[in-house]
């Protein structure tokens, strides 16, 4: 019989103080402790069992290494159930002796609700506190907004709440929000601070709010919506916030739990609920797989995405070797790489530059031979790929990973040129490559699942968003942004201009217009992709030359000073001779312009990118219509408020959506069509 002790429980002992016995109440719902119904039945379970005449106090932890890490949130799309957090916070209150929250790991969401409910907050060094709701589309329902800015002050809890952002210890006890640091055994320092003289019950909801000034106040206010790009929560937040300074206690907590119950059941959080969910998915490991051990990693090509990899492997503590084609280019890297860290460094996402490019060693191909994974970053052609490949088959050992960092090319002619192509896959960084969060992992024909397992949780541990997808032109998000660029491209032949589209797009909540993305990431990059795909081209598809002709005059975007607009005063500008260049090409082919809206612009867009997810789905590049979501949110600029482009298209009326796409298929001519599985598709992505 197991002497383990059982979990799914609270926890209830005795210990001596000098004042008398304290009751010691563990959380021990693994995880992380969410708060639960469960859990919430326990905790109130073993409140009321407790034998409060001979105690002198109680103290609350968690087991795990964690207090409670907040709600859960499977428990969101079903109604709330009894009891409830204000029911337990009520009981705590309602306690006639001191009750002190012990914190390890996080106190998030509800569980920092809950230590609020306390009468007092002692935290380990590595503990992290916050009111994160808004990240969820939500508000804190159990009392945060009210008692939080008795500890803070208004015009902070409105910066705290409406950021959703995790303070770490040092910080929350220079704010209050929490009341000591443990020195030492966090349960020995909470019993301390619990038998000091003087203290007693402090019931947050009852002190007077901390004054702030009304300026202080309005520009905390003002800084939370213009960050807050649309979201219904960040206006109820700073309301509800306000409110407790305004309102009697009870009356601002029934209005707190409204709204907060209100928004759970809206669009914007069971969108970012739906994405939330779509990240567990992605990340999991795949099962009965050992990761190999990752900690050297060579780069090869040291422009600016060889770089960005470099930053993002360096900063999460491995070593990086990287290489270029003769010393200057190197020396140029190197010199890059270290201003990179120096600007890190000025704004404190580093402790040291110094320390930073000690992990990044220059050298040739030869010195990657004792790396565990070599991440190809060079020009993006098959032949100089596949040659490179070659090279460095030769060197590695035998276990080493090989990966290509391609956006387009098809991964598994390069795995060929390997005697191994077992060992070869896809790490597909965006660019900047140290900042964007995304990565596509591409499973290739031979990668094996060893091999795949190991990327993934690589990803992780840099602290990227990992999304496997399988070989395919473009794989998830650039084959999607493809379509969505043809059908822009389309729609300024048939009459509109690019900075209507970008309005159009950018009014729907991308966070920049395609053309202005365009110009940004260059011209000339989706230039040499047509031309290596024009041999095969049907001559019987509709195709766009205005793109063409713009590269030709040598308008590559920002890096030339003009694109799709002018860039002469740094800022995008409609330029004259692009609108010319427009319509005089589109005449000449006999293309009847006309004006559109910008609800016309957004339903032809959106149609094409819908259903070229449902294409793609159908040819197992992705796996899940989840996986289209997440990348096209984290990578493309989609507003994360809406879900996805297949969870908002789930969310609208199914012949609305089919007769969008229909539509969009007429208008594009031959070769699109509406994708056979698309209502599947749409049906699975409404499950999410």
């Amino acid at each position: 019989m197991s002497n383990q002790p059982s979990q799914d429980t609270v926890h209830v002992e005795r210990r001596k103080a000098a004042t008398g016995d304290i009751a010691l109440l563990t959380i021990d719902f693994p995880p992380v402790n969410a708060g639960s119904t469960a859990m919430r039945a326990a905790l109130l379970s073993a409140l009321e069992g407790l034998d409060l005449e001979t105690l002198a106090g109680v103290v609350l932890t968690g087991a795990g290494g964690n207090f409670v890490g907040g709600a859960d949130i499977r428990e969101f799309d079903a109604p709330a159930r009894e009891p409830h957090l204000p029911d337990v916070l009520s009981k705590i209150e309602s306690c006639p002796v001191p009750v002190i929250a012990a914190i390890d790991g996080a106190a998030l969401g509800g569980g920092y609700e809950l230590a609020l409910g306390c009468d007092g907050r002692i935290a380990t060094p590595r503990a992290v506190v916050g009111l994160p709701e808004v990240t969820l589309g939500l508000i804190p329902g159990s009392g945060g907004t009210l008692r939080l800015p008795r500890l803070v002050g208004e015009a902070q809890a409105i910066e705290l709440v409406t950021s959703g952002r995790r303070v770490k210890t040092s910080e929350a006890l220079k704010l209050g929000m929490i009341d000591a640091v443990a020195d030492g055994d966090l349960i020995e320092a909470a019993i301390a601070h619990l038998v000091l003289p003087g203290t007693g019950k402090r019931i947050l909801r009852d002190l007077p709010a901390r004054p702030d000034t009304a300026e202080a106040v309005e520009a905390a206010e003002q800084a939370a919506l213009k960050k807050s790009r649309g979201a219904f929560a960040v206006r109820e937040a700073v309301d509800a916030v306000k409110r407790a300074h305004t309102m009697p206690a009870g009356e601002a907590l029934a209005a707190e739990r409204e709204a907060s119950l209100r928004l759970r059941r809206g669009p914007q959080s069971r969108a970012l609920r739906h994405l939330f969910f779509a990240e567990r998915a992605a990340t999991k490991l795949p099962e009965g797989e050992e990761p190999l051990a990752i900690d050297t990693v060579g780069i090869v090509g040291g422009g600016r995405m060889g770089q960005g990899i470099a930053l993002a492997f360096a900063q999460a503590g491995l070593t990086v070797r990287i290489s270029e084609r003769d010393a200057d280019l190197l020396k140029a890297a190197m010199s890059a790489l270290a201003d990179a860290a120096d600007g890190l460094a000025e704004r404190g996402r580093i402790a040291s530059a110094a320390d930073l490019m000690e992990r990044i060693l220059p050298g040739s191909l030869g010195d990657m031979a004792d790396c565990d994974l070599v991440v190809e970053a060079i020009i993006e052609d098959m032949d100089a790929k596949k040659a490179l490949f070659t090279q460095l088959d030769a060197i590695l050992r035998d276990d080493a990973i090989l990966a290509t960092n391609t956006s387009y090319l098809d991964i598994d002619e390069i795995a060929r040129a390997t005697k191994a192509p077992a060992r070869v896959a896809g790490l597909h960084f965006f660019n900047p490559a140290n900042v964007m969060r995304l990565v596509e992992v591409i499973d290739a024909e031979a990668t094996s699942p060893q091999v795949l397992a190991s990327l993934v949780k690589l990803a992780k541990r840099i602290r990227k968003l990992p999304v496997v997808a399988r070989v395919g032109e473009g794989f998830i998000g650039n084959r999607i942004f493809a379509a969505y660029r043809q059908q822009a491209e389309f729609l300024i032949e048939e009459g509109a201009l690019p900075l209507e589209v970008d309005e159009a797009m950018e009014g729907f909540g991308f966070a920049m217009g395609l053309f202005k993305v365009y110009d940004l990431a260059g011209l000339d990059i989706a230039w040499a992709r047509r031309k290596r795909l024009a041999p095969t081209r049907d001559p019987r598809a509709r195709y766009v030359e205005i793109p063409d002709v713009l590269c030709e005059l040598g308008r590559f975007g920002r890096k030339t000073g003009s694109g799709w607009y002018d860039y002469a005063s740094g800022k995008p500008v409609p330029y004259a001779e692009v609108e010319t260049i427009i319509v005089d090409t589109a005449v000449s082919k006999g293309v009847r312009r006309r004006t559109f809206t910008s609800d016309e612009i957004v339903s032809r867009i959106m149609a094409a990118i819908v259903n070229e997810a449902a294409l793609l789905l159908e040819e197992g590049i992705a796996a899940r219509a989840s996986d289209v979501d997440i990348v096209f949110v984290n990578g493309y600029g989609f507003p994360k408020l809406k879900g996805g482009p297949l969870h908002w298209a789930a969310s609208l009326p199914r012949a609305e959506v089919l007769a969008a796409v229909d539509a969009m298929a007429h208008a594009s001519g031959f070769g699109i069509e509406r994708a056979a599985n698309l209502e599947a598709v749409l049906d699975d992505a409404g499950k999410l």
